[in-house]
């Protein structure tokens, strides 16, 4: 439910920033998003390392 919920702001705020014609607040390219989940990755990897240990 939260991915759904989270999703759902993401699209509420994509649509204000294009209606009042502001640069959207994302990485407008597949690298730009590979690497924000590259991060999120890396930043798990290490808690499940850390908690492994």
């Amino acid at each position: 439910m939260e991915a759904v919920l989270s999703l759902l702001a993401g699209i509420v705020v994509g649509v204000l920033f294009t209606f009042i014609r502001l640069p959207l607040p994302a990485p407008v390219t597949l690298a730009g998003v590979l690497g924000v989940a590259g991060v999120y990755l890396g930043g798990r990897l290490v808690a499940m390392f850390l908690k492994g240990s």
